[in-house]
């Protein structure tokens, strides 16, 4: 009789930030999370988890500040800037806990069989190196995978300079066990196969040490080509959940964390609304769930009519934020063709009269696009204002692959191989773009205006 494969040792790690500036919205590494769920469902593995960005890490000597909702400041350290980035005049920092608590958690585990780790933007991987490093300096050769955004959109970078062993790019849940028979031996994984994001199980939010506030993704992908968006890169198709295994993972969430707060991390959460997203919603309402919805990713403003701002306001979806990107027509024609000229006025009077204040509902807007001038954004900032609501800037990163990244690489502008680093959203002002950093500050002043 063959014996039983001892149980493998797994850490899971999600680097700190290294940025001129980073908030806590919401922020979770679910990805990382929902293969920390396929682990235990096809693998005998004791999991450990070093959250670089927990602010409510115990070891901890100062308490987070967070808003009742969830957000937060990051605790943070000033670094040495890189060469590159020396232009941009704003001091450069490590977000997250310290690194004598990395080291220190480092030290309370068992020598691993495995390490994954992931990474979100392209431009943070030096958090990413650290951890490989001092991964190194405690255990050695411990294999070393890493996946995420980075890993999928900077692939060549990342096997050159990471230091990880391996390198998953793409959704993971169909290659990480393949990856993990090849290094520890066909008995020590179960097979198994995710042909759709539906069959997956639940993220392991167990994991984390405060789960007041949870990410939720009721789908993967967006059907929609933005010219500067990398959404077609990391998931090929556009997938929605079943409402009823959503609807069952909020309940199970709510009773056994008491979380209370949920931010939507879905690219296109409005879409085919009567199959998706009204009867999730719906269900929440009958229910009577003492919770509340938050949008940082974005709402589609076309969907948004009288009949979903009442269900909105109903099922205490507190966060508005609306994508407009620009109001410029050149500009939504070039590289938006998500919204039309009116769209946005109109949501915001639905959601006015279901009860939302203007002033509090937030507009994105795109700063940094390739031959946006500031005078097109200053008059998109007055549009949204004249409208009542609130002007978020979201500033352009050059995201390799994207055909924005195409046309400025073929230009000139950007070298293909270039360091991720200078795609920081920081840094377009005063490397590339297409205004002068007097321009982008007097861009800043404006948005800071009561």
């Amino acid at each position: 009789m063959r014996r039983p494969e001892p149980r493998k040792n797994v850490l899971l790690i999600n680097p700190w930030i290294y940025d001129f500036t980073a908030y806590d919205f919401w922020l979770k590494p679910l990805g990382l999370l929902y293969v920390a769920s396929i682990l235990r469902e096809q693998a005998e593995v004791n999991l450990h988890f070093i959250n670089c960005l927990d602010r409510f890490h115990p070891m901890l000597e100062i308490g987070p500040k967070s808003k009742a909702d969830g957000r937060g400041h990051f605790l943070k350290e000033e670094v040495t800037k890189p060469e590159i980035l020396k232009a941009v005049p704003r001091k450069y920092s490590r977000y997250g806990i310290p690194v004598s608590v990395f080291k220190k958690e480092l030290e309370r585990i068992p020598v691993p069989d495995l390490v994954l780790m992931t990474c979100t933007m392209t431009y943070w991987y030096p958090g990413v190196q650290l951890a490989v490093e001092l991964v190194r300096e405690i255990f050695g050769a411990a294999p070393i995978v890493l996946g995420g955004i980075y890993a999928t959109l900077a692939e060549d970078h990342a096997r050159q300079f990471s230091g990880a062993d391996k390198i998953i790019t793409g959704p993971a849940e169909n290659k990480i066990i393949p990856l993990l028979r090849e290094i520890w031996g066909d008995g020590s994984v179960r097979e198994a196969e995710f042909p759709s994001f539906n069959d997956m199980p639940c993220p392991a939010f167990d994991l984390l040490n405060n789960k007041d506030s949870l990410p939720l993704l009721t789908s993967r992908g967006c059907p929609f080509t933005c010219a500067f968006c990398a959404g077609p890169l990391l998931y090929d198709r556009f997938e929605q959940r079943n409402p009823e295994d959503v609807v069952a993972e909020i309940a199970d969430h709510a009773e056994r964390f008491g979380t209370r707060h949920f931010a939507f991390y879905d690219d296109a959460l409005l879409l085919k609304p009567e199959s998706h997203i009204i009867p999730i919603l719906e269900e929440v309402v009958r229910r009577k769930w003492p919770v509340s919805f938050h949008t940082p990713n974005g709402l589609h403003i076309r969907e948004i009519d009288q009949d979903m701002a009442h269900l909105f306001r109903k099922a205490d979806v507190r966060s508005l934020y609306l994508s407009q990107e620009s109001t410029d027509r050149n500009v939504i024609r070039e590289a938006c063709p998500k919204v039309a000229q009116g769209d946005l006025g109109r949501a915001i009077g639905y959601l006015e009269k279901a009860g939302y204040r203007r002033e509090d509902i937030s507009v994105y807007l795109m700063a940094g696009l390739p031959n946006q001038d500031a005078a097109s954004i200053r008059e998109s900032v007055g549009d949204i204002r004249r409208l009542g609501a609130k002007p978020r800037m979201a500033y352009f990163s050059p995201i390799p692959g994207t055909r924005i990244w195409r046309e400025l690489v073929d230009r000139g502008r950007l070298k293909k191989d270039a360091d991720p680093l200078i795609q920081n959203k920081m840094a377009f002002p005063y490397i590339w773009a297409d205004f002068s950093p007097e321009d982008f500050r007097d861009l800043q002043d404006l948005l800071n205006e009561q």
